[in-house]
C-alpha cells in the first residue's frame, strides 16, 4: 500500500517551488550567451515564440499528468505515466524522469557547490587586489587535480559533499522543507538580481580601470540586444531557441511531475504552471540579461566574451569586477552574486531529488530520511567522478570530461526524448480530450481553446523537429547549405556524438606525443562516463521491474 500522500502546505510555496525548480544556474549563466551568439536582440522573437507554443504547452502536459498520477497515489514518471496507459512499456519511458534527476544531480551539485565556496571566498577577501588574470587562474586551481599532490582537489571535494549534505538534510523534511528553502530562496534571489541588475545598469563608463580603460557596462548592454534580424531565417537559431526553452523551464525531466503530483485533485493546474513559468522569464530575461553580460561585454569585449563564454565564465571575472567597487561593496557584491547562483541552484537542485524519494517511498517504502540518504549517495557516487576527473590537463586547461558527457546526454538528449514520449502519450494514448479535460479541472483560469490544435500539432511537431534537428545537425550547424548542396552531419549531431567521431578525427590529426595521449585519456574518460550514465538507467529500469512484481503480488496493478 502506497504510504501517506503529503502536500503542500501553501499555494504561494508551491508556485515558489515550482519557480525555483525552473529558475536556475542557466537562468544568469546560460541564456545571455544563447542571445548573444543567436542575433542579439532578435533571439527574443523566436525564445517567446517557443516559450509560448512549446514551453507552457509542456508545462501544462506536465502538471496535468504528474496531478492524474498523484489521484492514484503514484509519485514519479515510472507509474504516472504507467497509469495514464497501460502498455508496459511506458513504465520503463518514466525511468527518464528519474534518471535525469539523479544524472543532472551529480553535475549539477558541482556547480553548486563553486558558487557556496565562492560566496565563502568573497566574504574573507580571498580576490582583494587579484587581476583579471589571477581570478581566472584561481578557478583552473580550484578544479585542478595537478595542482595537488595527491591528484585529490580538496576543497572542491569538501564544498562538494557538503553541499550534497545540505541537499540530503533539506529533502528528509519532506515537502515542507523544500517549500521553506524555496520561500526563502526564491526571494532573496530576486532581491540579489535586482540590486546587482541596478548597479551594473548605473555604472557605465565608471567602470574602466588601468588594466581595461574602455570598460563600459551600457555598452555590453547594447551588444547583448542589438537585433541581428537576419538570423530568424536560419534554422539554428530556433532550434537553439527551443533547446533553451526545455532547459530553463526544467521541462522533460520529471521534476514538474512529482510536484504536481502532490496537488490536491481539485486544485488550480492551469493558472499556476503560468505563473510559475512566467516568474522563470522574468527572471531569465530582464534579470539574466543586467549582470553577467553587461559587466563582462563591458570590462573585457565582446570577442573576450565569445571565447569565454560558458558556465565557467562568471567565476573567471565577476570576483574581479566586484573588486573595483572596492571595500565592503565589493565583498557584499560577492556574497550577493554567488548566493543568487547558490539559491538558484540549490531549489533546482532539492527539485531532483523529489522522483527519486516518491519512487522509494511508493514502491519501497522509504521513510523521507532513507529516501534523501540514499539519493545523497547515489548522487555522490555518480557525482565525484566531475570533482575528481574535471581537469586532469597537464598544460592547464580546463577538460571536464565526465561533467561534459553527463550534461549533453542527461542534460540535453534525456530532456527532448522524454518530452516527446510523455507528449506523444498524453495527447494520442491518454488522449487530448480527457488531457484537456485534467488541465482546466479546478482552474482558476479557462485554459484558451486555441491551445488545444496547439498542444495537439504544433507542440509534438516543434518537439520532434528538435530530436531530428539534434539527430542529424549538418555541418557547422549550416542548415541552409545543407539543403543546398548535401548533408554532411556535424560532429555535434547525436549519431556523430555517439560514434565520438570529433574526438576520433582529432586523435587521428595529433602529432605532439603529450596531446595524443590527453586525446586518448579523454576517449577513455568520455567511454567510462557512458558506461556510468548506461548502469545508471539500467538500475533504474530493474528497480522499476521489481517494484512491478511487488505490485501484481500486492494486488496494486
Amino acid at each position: 500500500m502506497a504510504a501517506q500522500k503529503e502536500a503542500w502546505g501553501t499555494r504561494v510555496g508551491l508556485i515558489l517551488a515550482m519557480a525555483g525548480n525552473a529558475v536556475g544556474l542557466g537562468n544568469f549563466l546560460r541564456f545571455p550567451v544563447q542571445a548573444v551568439n543567436n542575433g542579439g536582440g532578435a533571439f527574443i522573437i523566436p525564445y517567446i515564440i517557443c516559450f509560448l507554443v512549446m514551453g507552457i504547452p509542456l508545462l501544462w502536459i506536465e502538471w496535468a499528468s504528474g496531478r492524474y498520477g498523484g489521484k492514484f497515489g503514484h509519485h514519479s514518471t515510472p507509474f504516472i505515466l504507467d497509469k495514464m496507459d497501460k502498455r508496459r512499456i511506458w513504465k520503463y519511458i518514466g525511468v527518464f524522469g528519474i534518471f535525469t534527476n539523479v544524472a543532472v544531480a551529480a553535475y549539477y551539485c558541482y556547480i553548486e557547490s563553486w558558487t557556496m565556496s565562492y560566496v565563502f571566498h568573497s566574504l574573507i577577501g580571498t580576490f582583494n587586489d587579484m587581476s583579471q588574470g589571477d581570478v581566472s587562474s584561481f578557478f583552473d586551481k580550484y578544479l585542478n587535480v595537478k595542482e595537488s599532490t595527491t591528484g585529490i582537489p580538496y576543497e572542491a571535494v569538501v564544498f562538494y559533499i557538503l553541499c550534497l549534505i545540505l541537499n540530503t538534510y533539506i529533502l528528509s523534511r519532506g515537502l515542507h522543507g523544500v517549500e521553506r528553502a524555496a520561500k526563502i530562496g526564491v526571494p532573496m534571489l530576486l532581491v540579489f538580481g535586482a540590486f546587482l541588475g541596478i548597479r551594473s545598469l548605473t555604472m557605465g563608463t565608471s567602470m574602466a580601470t588601468a588594466e581595461f580603460p574602455d570598460a563600459n557596462s551600457i555598452a555590453g548592454l547594447n551588444f547583448l540586444w542589438t537585433p541581428a534580424f537576419d538570423s530568424l531565417a536560419n534554422p539554428t537559431v530556433w532550434l537553439n531557441a527551443a533547446g533553451q526553452i526545455f532547459f530553463t523551464l526544467s521541462v522533460g525531466m520529471g521534476t514538474i511531475h512529482c510536484y504536481a503530483a502532490y496537488v490536491n485533485s481539485k486544485d488550480d493546474i492551469a493558472l499556476n504552471a503560468m505563473s510559475a513559468g512566467w516568474m522563470n522569464e522574468f527572471v531569465e530575461v530582464v534579470l539574466g540579461s543586467l549582470i553577467v553580460i553587461p559587466l563582462a561585454a563591458g570590462f573585457f569585449g565582446v570577442e573576450w566574451l565569445k571565447d569565454n563564454a560558458g558556465f565557467g565564465m562568471a567565476f573567471r571575472t565577476m570576483p574581479y569586477m566586484f573588486e573595483q567597487w572596492g571595500g565592503a561593496l565589493s565583498a557584499l557584491a560577492g556574497m550577493m552574486w554567488f548566493g543568487l547562483l547558490f539559491f538558484a541552484g540549490i531549489t533546482s537542485s532539492l527539485a531532483m531529488g523529489t522522483p527519486w524519494m516518491g519512487f522509494m517511498r511508493d514502491e519501497f517504502g522509504f521513510n523521507r530520511n532513507k529516501g534523501a540518504l540514499s539519493f545523497g549517495l547515489i548522487v555522490l557516487i555518480i557525482g565525484l567522478p566531475t570533482v575528481l576527473i574535471y581537469n586532469i590537463a597537464t598544460s592547464g586547461a580546463v577538460n571536464s570530461f565526465v561533467f561534459d558527457e553527463y550534461d549533453y546526454w542527461a542534460g540535453t538528449v534525456s530532456l527532448v526524448v522524454f518530452a516527446l514520449f510523455e507528449t506523444v502519450l498524453f495527447v494520442w494514448v491518454f488522449g487530448l480530450t480527457k488531457g484537456w479535460k485534467e488541465i482546466n479541472e479546478g482552474g482558476d483560469i479557462k485554459v484558451p481553446s486555441f491551445y488545444k490544435p496547439i498542444i495537439k500539432w504544433v507542440t509534438p511537431f516543434l518537439l520532434i523537429s528538435v530530436f531530428i534537428g539534434s539527430l542529424i545537425t549538418p555541418k557547422d550547424n549550416d542548415w541552409i547549405s545543407a539543403f543546398k548542396n548535401g548533408w554532411e552531419l556535424d560532429n555535434s549531431s547525436i549519431i556523430k556524438k555517439i560514434a565520438n567521431s570529433g574526438l576520433k578525427e582529432q586523435i587521428a590529426a595529433a602529432t605532439d606525443p603529450i596531446e595524443m595521449a590527453r586525446l586518448q585519456t579523454q576517449l577513455e574518460y568520455t567511454n567510462y562516463a557512458r558506461i556510468l550514465l548506461l548502469l545508471l538507467f539500467a538500475g533504474i529500469c530493474l528497480m522499476v521491474y521489481k517494484a512491478y512484481l511487488k505490485r501484481l503480488k500486492e494486488g496494486r496493478n
